[in-house]
């Protein structure tokens, strides 16, 4: 069975016509790849039995949010048939997600953010490092987001970044002077030591002049909490989630922080309002004088 030819004409629908990112095309193939590895049946052949075994087989070493993943992946694809008519009935018809737990993101304290982004320049490494940590938390980009900007998607004037996020949605979010003084360091100073004579556009580059990847991101980051002793579960979107509860705390309304974090429903966002609410319990239990006297 030739699992490539199966999903060929699915992926040039999602890449050319639908111009999802490349990390969500890479996705899809992962996941349909597996399901059709594990039924090793032709798609015109497959049966909603299929589609749940293979649910509760994902389900005995998979977290919730990893099979509902899934899930949304095989139901995209069979949906595509249908309105092509290349099967005649969907059995994804009621094939419903797994129940998510409750979880709040995880957040730093503006604290623990204020040691993050304390980093002594003395290199051009440092001041990459300073500028797209800054940038990151001052407009709360996913990393891939931030690792795919170019350096004229920095508008100095208007104190803005403009990216490209899931869809390919152009997306306009104001940066603080922080990051902007640091992004202007960066890349009429220092950048040029990066490029190693290479022409790019890309704005954050690795030691090879490169763009930078999301593991050597990820690397750079735990390296820093490390240094600057934050023994917390730290990742990139750790900074995301920090960014929108700080701004909510601030006063922020929820609608701007919505657009601004490019959410397509505000009830993705109001996740924020209940680590906020925490937030705010926590300080009043710290706080208050008749708080916690037993």
């Amino acid at each position: 069975m030739n699992i490539d030819k199966q999903i060929e004409d699915y992926m040039n629908y999602i890449n050319i016509e639908r111009q999802l990112s490349k990390n969500t095309c890479a996705n899809y193939k992962r996941d349909l790849t597996f399901f059709f590895k594990f039924v090793n049946k032709e798609y015109k052949n497959i049966k909603r039995d299929d589609i749940i075994k293979f649910i509760e087989h994902l389900s005995k070493n998979k977290n919730s949010r990893t099979v509902n993943r899934y899930i949304v992946s095989i139901r995209n694809y069979f949906k595509f048939l249908a309105r092509n008519n290349l099967i005649n009935d969907d059995p994804c018809n009621d094939i419903k997600g797994l129940k998510m737990p409750k979880t709040v993101p995880h957040v730093l304290s503006e604290e623990d953010i204020d040691k993050l982004l304390d980093i002594t320049c003395k290199n051009a490494f440092d001041y990459r490092n300073k500028a797209m940590l800054e940038l990151m938390y001052s407009s709360g980009l996913r990393v891939s987001e931030l690792l795919n900007l170019e350096v004229n998607d920095i508008d100095f004037d208007m104190n803005i970044v403009r990216c490209f996020g899931k869809g390919s949605k152009e997306r306009i979010i104001p940066i603080s002077d922080m990051a902007t003084i640091f992004l202007h360091d960066y890349i009429y100073i220092y950048r040029n030591a990066l490029l190693k004579h290479k022409v790019t556009n890309t704005l954050f580059l690795n030691s090879r002049g490169d763009k930078l990847s999301r593991q050597g991101f990820f690397k750079i980051l735990k390296q820093l909490a490390l240094e600057k002793g934050i023994n917390k579960d730290i990742s990139p979107h750790t900074i995301r989630h920090s960014f929108a509860t700080h701004l909510i705390n601030h006063g922020a309304d929820l609608r701007s922080v919505q657009i601004m974090l490019g959410h397509e429903d505000v009830k993705t966002t109001q996740i924020y309002t209940h680590v906020s609410n925490n937030y705010i319990i926590e300080n009043y239990k710290n706080s208050h004088p008749r708080s916690n006297k037993g």
